[in-house]
């Protein structure tokens, strides 16, 4: 089946929304071969649809409104993605969108979130991601929906694509779309430039709990200093968007401020960790995340684990 051909037709219209790439989806999933084990398991074809389609809005539809045009499409990946997903039998050598193991762990990040399996989570239960990895303040402007409006229609909640946005862009922040979501989570008044005091508020957070990890704390004006240095910004005082993109480590810059797990890891590579991303220089932050997550998860469900319990409870109730 050409998705290509299928796709390109639709993109005659003024945009492309969400509905618009079920078909297409939907015979993907009835013809590729790397996805006939979920012919006969209906939730589990919805939510990898679902997961396919917030991962190609969250990286091709660079204006976030929901409507994918023309232009976004054309300059977007997703035809080559869609041509190589027709080609490979592979689905999982499919890293653009369509793998299935990129589906399966971010999905069951979600789960592990989703205690009451509601098909929507907390601020307090995003507090729990990665083993604690984010400081309040910054999950509290993530709820505060300063880089992007919920879609759940709850308040105080988030779904389950504001969370396939949420960690697509925590787990791969040299992505320059994460680049804008954490930019706008620290831009505080939203004046579009980043300012010592803003990143310092968030910092604030980060130096205590070095303080309550018995890390050696580093003072702002070290951090502020060092992050300066490596941003190389092109006006004194203040950090643009622009400067971020330019920077290969920008990421890093977001994990000083509010993720001290990233930040000590950042810090302490071995030089095999080094190595091993120099040979794989075509893998993303969030294709390394997810094979490893995979084999985690993989390794859970032979042990015994939860590994067949997400698929229980209402998993198809959501739509």
């Amino acid at each position: 089946v050409d998705a290509d051909a299928a796709a390109a037709s639709r993109v005659t219209t003024q945009y492309l929304e969400h509905a618009d790439f079920r078909p297409v989806l939907r015979e993907l999933l009835a013809s590729h071969p790397g996805l006939e084990f979920l012919k006969d398991s209906p939730e589990f074809q919805d939510r990898y649809l679902e997961t396919v389609t917030y991962r190609i809005f969250f990286e091709a539809n660079v204006a976030w409104n929901g409507k994918l045009t023309k232009r976004e499409f054309t300059r977007s990946d997703l035809a080559s993605a869609m041509r190589f997903a027709d080609e490979e039998e592979d689905i999982n050598k499919c890293l653009r969108y369509f793998s299935y193991e990129h589906f399966y762990v971010m999905y069951c990040k979600f789960w592990e979130l989703d205690t009451d399996h509601d098909f929507l989570v907390d601020k307090e239960d995003v507090l729990r991601y990665g083993n604690h990895a984010l400081t309040y303040r910054a999950v509290d402007r993530v709820f505060s929906q300063a880089p992007r409006a919920f879609t759940s229609g709850v308040p105080g909640k988030m779904g389950y694509e504001d969370f396939c946005w949420f960690v697509l862009a925590e787990e791969d922040k040299s992505n320059p779309l994460a680049l804008e979501y954490w930019f706008r989570v620290v831009d505080l008044d939203g004046d579009g430039v980043l300012r010592a005091r803003e990143c310092a508020f968030f910092y604030e957070e980060q130096l205590q709990r070095m303080e309550c990890l018995n890390q050696e704390p580093v003072v702002w004006e070290d951090v502020l200093c060092q992050m300066s240095d490596m941003l190389c910004c092109e006006t004194d005082g203040v950090i643009t968007m622009r400067d971020l993109r330019r920077c290969k480590l920008a990421g890093n810059f977001f994990n000083v401020l509010f993720n001290l797990n990233k930040f000590i890891a950042f810090e302490s590579r071995d030089p095999f960790s080094i190595r091993r991303e120099r040979e794989e220089p075509h893998l993303t932050e969030w294709d390394r995340f997810a094979r490893a997550e995979y084999v985690r998860l993989s390794m859970e469900e032979e042990e015994g684990g939860e590994g067949d319990d997400v698929w229980d409870d209402g998993a198809g109730d959501e739509n």
